[in-house]
């Protein structure tokens, strides 16, 4: 008969409750295991450099000051990155936090989001890094006839970047308006005018990316970039509408009809004569009413948005 014996265990019996008395000391900390900031042998794959590693979206209030005077707290997603040297195994997520953090009680302005950068880039002891913030910024809006307002959110982003010695401040706000199709709205008054017979030109809702650099010493508002935008294509979408703001907005439309290679233009135009706007890159999509497909545009000027290759989600990352 075979003998069954019992079985050794691979480890001693484990305190299975959780110990909230222990205290840390600076010992007990240095015994812990770092493996990011091991030799080089334990990099898995071609050792070669990496140019952005970090976090994204970790979340907290951010004071931003409003062009009129005064701040407003919104949630703001961060996203913090770092270059990698190909001798290097990882980095310590964790810093790139603390070192936001160390800089989050500010009211927002692009020093000091320049300081949080040039903090976890030296905590890091990296080349190249790059903050973005994401946040939705709130407009009061007046309607276009009735005397009612409301509140237009827009997505921002704002990026500080560091590469190769050389800093980039950006700016991307996405803008969403309508597009009324000036051949549609052709043929529709030719079969009222000739044929006598009601038609209605097609339009839908639209969104325009603009991204830009800041360029020069003077401060370029977010309501700058809104009112810039509303002055290439005025036919934004309304908050509060009553019967007289949407006869308004059917005549505004009728005398702005847009193709989505006007859009760009149109947006580049006012973009090329703001002096505080280095490169700058428009992504227009048409989200079509007509089509089952988008009608798309993209305008770059300055090789900073030059590419040859464009993302899988730059037209689809477009919602309006």
């Amino acid at each position: 008969m075979t003998e069954i014996r019992p079985l050794t265990p691979a480890y001693p019996a484990l305190a299975r409750s959780y110990d909230a008395d222990f205290r840390v000391d600076g010992a007990y900390k240095d015994s812990l295991p770092d493996l990011q900031n091991g030799p080089a042998s334990l990099i898995v794959g071609a050792r070669t450099a990496i140019q952005h590693v970090g976090i994204s979206n970790f979340r907290l209030p951010i004071r931003y000051l409003v062009r009129d005077g005064g701040e407003i707290t919104l949630e703001t997603s961060v996203t913090g990155t770092v270059s990698l040297e190909a001798d290097r195994k990882g980095i310590n997520m964790s810093r790139i936090m603390r070192s936001f953090y160390g800089h989050a009680d500010h009211a927002f302005s692009l020093s000091v989001l320049e300081a949080a950068l040039d903090d976890y880039k030296t905590d890091l002891d990296a080349l190249d890094a790059r903050i973005q913030m994401r946040f939705s910024y709130p407009v009061r809006v007046d309607s276009l006839r009735s005397g009612l307002s409301g509140w237009q959110y827009y997505d921002i982003a704002l990026e500080v970047i560091e590469q190769a010695g050389t800093r980039l401040r950006v700016m991307h706000v996405d803008y969403v308006y309508s597009s009324t199709c000036p051949c549609s709205l052709e043929l529709s008054e030719h079969a009222r005018q000739t044929r006598g017979r009601l038609a209605t030109p097609h339009s839908q809702r639209s969104v325009a990316r603009i991204s830009l650099v800041m360029d020069g010493p003077e401060r370029i508002w977010f309501e700058d970039v809104i009112a810039l935008c509303r002055a290439a294509v005025p036919t934004e979408t309304q908050v509060m509408v009553k019967r007289e703001d949407e006869q308004a907005f059917a005549e505004l439309n009728a005398a702005n009809p847009i193709f989505v290679e006007d859009a760009v233009r149109a947006f580049a135009g006012q973009l090329l004569a703001d002096p505080r706007v280095g490169d700058f890159r428009v992504v227009a999509s048409h989200q079509e009413s007509l089509h089952s497909h988008d009608a798309v545009s993209l305008l770059t000027s300055g090789p900073t948005f030059a590419q040859a290759s464009l993302d899988p989600a730059t037209f689809a990352g477009l919602r309006a």
